[in-house]
């Protein structure tokens, strides 16, 4: 077994597609509409769907917002440097909502960065 997907739902998709190909760095893998369900499905990520877990941006086409809730948290992303990372994201018009820095208690280097929907993304440091 393996995770395939993870789905969240999206109120702009050609925003979303934008901040997680433009902002992260992910390909768009796969887009189609659903004319009969009223809904779009996109899924973007690091690498083929056959080895690499992705995203599944969900598009309804008659919601214009959703609730958030508080159960959901994040979706942690490695990178080799969250200092640059960060850099990076911002100069891309990225909004960073936890600078990069050492985590409570810890040592390990995290940041936290916000999709246009309010998805919060965590970018860990890579372990050396």
């Amino acid at each position: 077994m393996r995770i395939l997907h993870t789905m969240i739902r999206v109120v702009d998709l050609d925003k979303s597609i934008k901040f997680y190909t433009e902002i992260l760095g992910m390909k768009l893998i796969r887009q189609k509409d659903y004319p009969d369900g009223k809904f779009t499905l996109a899924f973007v990520g690091y690498g083929s769907e056959a080895d690499e877990s992705v995203i599944e941006l969900t598009h309804n086409w008659d919601t214009s917002e959703y609730d958030m809730g508080n159960a959901f948290g994040h979706i942690a992303i490695e990178v080799d440097d969250v200092y640059k990372a960060c850099e990076s994201m911002k100069l891309n018009g990225g909004k960073i909502i936890r600078d990069a820095g050492p985590m409570n208690a810890g040592t390990t280097i995290i940041a936290f960065v916000e999709d246009p929907d309010g998805y919060q993304i965590e970018l860990i440091g890579k372990k050396h």
